[in-house]
This record gives C-alpha cells, structure tokens and sequence, in this order.
C-alpha cells in the first residue's frame, strides 16, 4: 500500500494501531493528548467490522458514524476469513478491507486498526500459563512494530506490562479508574462495550444508554484521551464465524447502530449529545491543567483550566447508586446532579449535558410482514447419508480423532464411523457410551437413528439393539462455532476426541470402541455438491410434491422470490425451523437454531441503570427464540 493511499489512519495495536494515514499527517501524542499535525485532540471511535457487514451498507454505517460525533473507525483484521486455509487468501467482497479504508478517509474519519495476530487478543489476561515464551512474545511483538517505521502510535490491549515503545489500554465497561503503565502515554479506552454477545438460549442483553454515557464521561473526566465503543454497529456473523461455542449468528450487541444499520434509538443519539459536549471543551481537556474536588457521598468536581485566558471546563459526577446530590458551586450556581450520572459543565457555570437525562426519542424497530403476491413454492432434497450410515469414508484410523483436526474446521460435521461383531446367533441389549468433547452429537445403529444431544461436553448414553453378524455404528459430531478465547484455546478438544465410545452389553462386559478402526468423512454430501447455490451443478437433485417433508432431519429446503419493493432492510423469519443453515442467493446467512428458547424469568419492563453494568443486567426477550430474524437485505438480486 503505498503512502499516498493512507490519508488518514490513526494507529493501534492488538497487537493494534492506531493510523493517521497521511503523507500530509504527523500523529504524535503525550499523556494529555493525541495530537494531528499540531492540533491536540481527544478523540471518539466506534467498532464497525468489516466482515460483519456488506459492501453496500459500509457507505451508510459510515455516515451515521460520523454523524453521531464519531472521529475514528475502528476495526479488526480478520485473517480467519482472508485465510481459511494455508495460503490460500480471499480479500473479495465484504473482506475487502481496502476499499472499507478508502471509505473510511473519504468520510473524513481516521482508523483503527487491530492486525492481530487473531481477533479478541487481550493477550495480557491469558498471557501467564506461557510464562517465559508469552513475555518473549510481547516484546517481539513490540520491536516487530516499530520496526516498521510507520511513524505513528501503536497500542497493545489489555498488556500491563507492555513495552515502553508501546500504550497499554483498557478493555471493559468502565476505565475511568484505569491508568497507563507509561506517565507519558496518553489514557486510552480501546473497548467500551456497549451491550453483550448472545449464545443460543440466552435472553437480549441491554445496556442503557445513561450507563454508556456515563462511563464515558467517567473516563474523559479522569483524564481520558482517545475512546472506542465496542461495538458501534455489531452486525452479522455471517457464514460459519460466529464463535463461543454456541453464539447466535446476530451480532448487535445493542450497539448505536443496530444489526441492519439503523440508529439504536435513544442510546446514539444521547451519545452524539455526549461526543458535541465533550469537545467543546477539547482544548483544555488536552492542556493537563486539572484540578478535583470532593463534595462526599460520591460527588465530584474536575475542573480543566486555562490560568492565562480563565476558560474553565468542569465534570461534576455523583457515583452514589441510589441517592442524587444537590451540588452549591458558590458563584457558578447550585446543580442538581442525579445518582450515578456525570453532568458537563461548560464554563463550570453551565450545565450543557447530563448522561442521566435522556432527551432523545426512542426507536422502536418493527417487522412488517411483506406481501409477495403469491404463496411460496418450495423444494427439497435429502441429505444423502447412506453410504456413512454403512460406514463408508474418506480416510480412517485405529483412534477417536479430535474434530478441527480432522476436518481444518472447513465444515461443522464430521462423521466417525465403525463397526461392531455380533458373533452370537441372538440379538443383545446394550447400552451405547460416547463422551463426547462437544458440541452437537447424532448417533445411528444400523441405519437407525437413536438419538441426539448438545452441550459444552456430555456425556450420551442411549440403549441398543445388536444384531447378530455385523453392526454398523455411525456418529454425526457438528460444532456450533469453536472456542475463540483464552489461553491454548486453538488446543481445546471438539468432537469425540478420543472418546471413549463404549458399548455395555448385557451380561458380558463393558467394551471399549475408542481402538476401533474409525472411518471418517468430513462434511455433508449436499455441502459438497453446493446445493445452497443457484448456480450449483446438481439442481436434479431437488424434489417437488404436494406434500413438504417437514420435521424430518437431514433435509434440504429452497424456494424463491421476488425482490420486495422500498428500500428498508429487509429480514427472513425462521421461526419454526429446528437447527440448520441458511443461504439466500449463494450467501451464507448463518446457522440458525430457533428452538432454542430463552429463559421465562429474569426479565423486567423497567430497567435501572444505576449501579455497575453486568450482562444479566437489562435483560428482554425472554420465553422467545434467542434468534428469529436473519439479515440477508444486501443479499438480493434485482430479478428474484
């Protein structure tokens, strides 16, 4: 990429930069500041990834980021999509990063940059079990970066201890109390969640916007010099991405842009209010001529100064969870200051914001069914499973392989198949043992399924009949998203790795399969023959009839239609579906799991917003899917 390209970037290191691309722009900073070409900023930026959007919605999301006071775009780069498999690389449609960038400076908005080496590496909370190795690591890291001479502030997440040439930040849902391990980096704020992720069976988690805003007000109170909303838009997790295990395909996270991009509604708004405030009180916050004082009770006074001119910009905060504070400034007056909110005094003497006080009208999102002018015409077909139910594979061996190394993680299925000598002239009641490493397990005994279960690990245990002669023993392991957290996470076992898988036949003892030789097919048949794509070679595959095979596993449905008219975001309902995946058009939608219902308790009408913010806090939707609509708008063709 050459230097005329980077016109705008402000750098950080995950390992993250923060970049100021520019051949024009000089980006240094001090404990007080980042400063652009000699202008002392304090800066406000949001997650949007890339990834987790489309080409066609960058434009928008992008605007309404710098609509909402916005000054940076930050974001991952995600090298599990630009490298699914060994050097093999794909930077097309919603990975090309570079075109995002280019739309990102001509917004006139900087970047955020995390490059890795992998996505969520707050490598200092996990950095302890490598010991010596995981302190090598960072300080190669460190002169890695530098090396490079880029000219502009790298940032290490969440690292104590990093290197001097580098600023450690603060992940989570308050920083204010956070301080630099360097006196001359500046206080930055990498990751302020706005809301939670979601698993499968989980309610919506909420968090207000007077929480967010006053955390962030907390945090330029406290010095703070650059801060960024994780996430501004969540988005989607498209395809197979979504983590956990076990998180929902919807990526939201309550952000101030919703998944399909719309204003989130009173929580951007108040925080456009926030970002107007707080700059106009830019130039002292960045001068470091900063007084406190303590009223009691959680009350608080910070006052930012400029003794030559006698400009004066004040915080006044109450932290008290339940009692608000009336607060006598003598001449600059009396203020009234709610529990748990910071209010922005603009000369000290006026009130210009208040996170408790929500102005803003709220949004509230509704799904309208859409008229398509006739019913839809579905078609199916069957997942051919019969030659893995008579144990018919791709490779084998004489042990339980884990499932990512079976499998390079190009699929969710993996089949393990084997077989089992009844040498009687009798049938045998048995009971069939798998300890299973997660996350999804369907058994058949000769061509007969006998059942299915979930979870992190389990423990399956389902009774059998043997056959005289030959049994055949067929177990369908799915994933539901791999661990993506943690230390040695890339290590942590999926599937029946190494089992044991037992059988317990009545009267004779217990028999151990885990030896066995296991034959092994990676994936599904109609997986390999693309029938999610229109264009795909196999469409005789696909049946019509009177009648739709429903509730039947294993099965294949399509349909099509028409493009709706208007050009609000448009969503598909899959309530009703059991577990499965959804392709409109060629283009994975996710994997969806409907049936999985949250929980009937916990959740509230009101919500207060006082006191810390944790997930279980603010909770809605409960007794209902965890997921149902699924974002494909951006998706459609013209013609059908």
């Amino acid at each position: 990429m050459s230097s005329s390209y980077w016109t705008r970037i402000l750098l950080i290191l995950n390992l993250s930069f923060v970049c100021l691309l520019s051949s024009a722009t000089q980006v240094d900073y001090d404990a007080n500041a980042i400063i652009i070409n000699g202008e002392r900023r304090v800066i406000f930026s949001g997650a949007i990834h890339y990834p987790r959007s489309t080409p066609q919605m960058w434009p928008d999301l992008i605007r309404k980021a710098k609509d909402g006071g916005l000054d940076a775009i930050e974001t991952y780069i995600f090298w599990n999509a630009h490298e699914p498999q060994r050097h093999q690389y794909d930077f097309s449609g919603n990975l090309d990063f570079i075109k995002f960038f280019k739309l990102v400076q001509e917004a006139g908005l900087y970047a955020i940059i995390r490059i890795g080496p992998y996505i969520e590496n707050e490598y200092g909370n996990i950095m302890g079990p490598y010991k010596e190795a995981g302190k090598s690591y960072i300080n190669w890291c460190a002169q890695m970066a530098t090396s490079q001479n880029i000219g502009v502030p790298w940032i290490m997440c969440q690292q104590s201890d990093a290197p001097q040439s580098m600023i450690n930040t603060c992940n989570g849902f308050y920083c204010d109390e956070f301080v630099p391990n360097n006196p001359k980096s500046p206080k930055m704020w990498t990751e302020n969640w706005t809301g939670w992720f979601k698993k499968w069976g989980d309610k919506d988690p909420h968090r207000t916007p007077q929480d967010v805003s006053f955390a962030v007000a907390r945090f330029f109170q406290a010095g703070g010099v650059l801060q960024n909303y994780y996430m501004y838009h969540g988005g989607t997790n498209f395809g197979r991405d979504a983590g956990g295990p076990f998180i929902i395909t919807s990526y939201d996270y309550d952000a101030p842009l919703d998944e399909y991009g719309n204003l989130n509604q009173p929580k951007w708004g108040h925080l456009k209010q926030l970002h107007e405030a707080i700059k106009l009180g830019e130039k002292l916050l960045t001068s470091g001529n900063v007084t406190t004082k303590q009223f009691g009770n959680g009350v608080n006074l910070t006052t930012y100064s400029n003794t030559t001119s006698g400009e004066r910009f004040c915080f006044l905060s109450n932290t008290n969870t339940s009692q608000d504070a009336s607060v006598d400034l003598q001449q600059d007056g009396k203020f009234s200051v709610p529990a748990w909110s910071v209010s922005i005094l603009h000369g000290c003497n006026k009130e210009v914001y208040n996170t408790a006080k929500v102005n803003t009208e709220t949004t509230v999102m509704v799904k309208k069914p859409i008229e398509l002018g006739k019913k839809l015409s579905w078609m199916w077909a069957q997942e051919t499973i019969r030659d893995t139910l008579h144990g018919k594979g791709s490779f084998n061996a004489a042990k339980l392989i884990e499932q990512k190394e079976a499998t390079s993680d190009v699929s969710d299925y993996l089949w393990y198949m084997t077989s089992i000598e009844n040498m009687g002239t009798s049938s045998h009641n048995a009971t069939l043992y798998v300890k299973s490493s997660g996350q999804v397990l369907h058994a058949y005994v000769n061509s007969k399924h006998i059942g299915s279960q979930f979870g992190y690990d389990f423990e399956f245990n389902q009774p059998v009949i043997l056959r005289p002669g030959k049994n055949f023993l067929t177990l369908l392991s799915a994933t539901v998203g791999l661990q993506n957290y943690g230390e040695f996470f890339d290590l942590g076992p999926e599937g029946l790795a190494g089992g044991p898988v037992e059988l317990n036949v009545d009267g004779m003892a217990s028999l151990n399969l885990s030896s066995n030789i296991w034959n092994y097919k990676v994936g599904l048949n109609g997986e390999a023959k693309r029938l999610y794509d229109p264009n795909s070679p196999h469409a005789h595959i696909w049946k019509t009839s009177k009648k739709l095979p429903i509730g039947k596993p294993m099965k294949w449905y399509k349909t099509s239609f028409k493009i709706p008219p208007g050009t609000s975001p448009v969503v598909v309902d899959l309530q009703g579906m059991g577990k499965g995946h959804a392709w409109v058009n060629g283009n994975s939608l996710g994997r969806y799991w409907p049936s999985q219902i949250a929980d009937t308790n916990g959740c509230s009408d009101t919500c207060d917003y006082r006191g810390e913010y944790k997930p279980e806090k603010c909770v809605t939707n409960c007794g209902n899917p965890s997921q149902r609509w699924y974002n494909f708008n951006h998706f459609l063709q013209q013609s059908k």
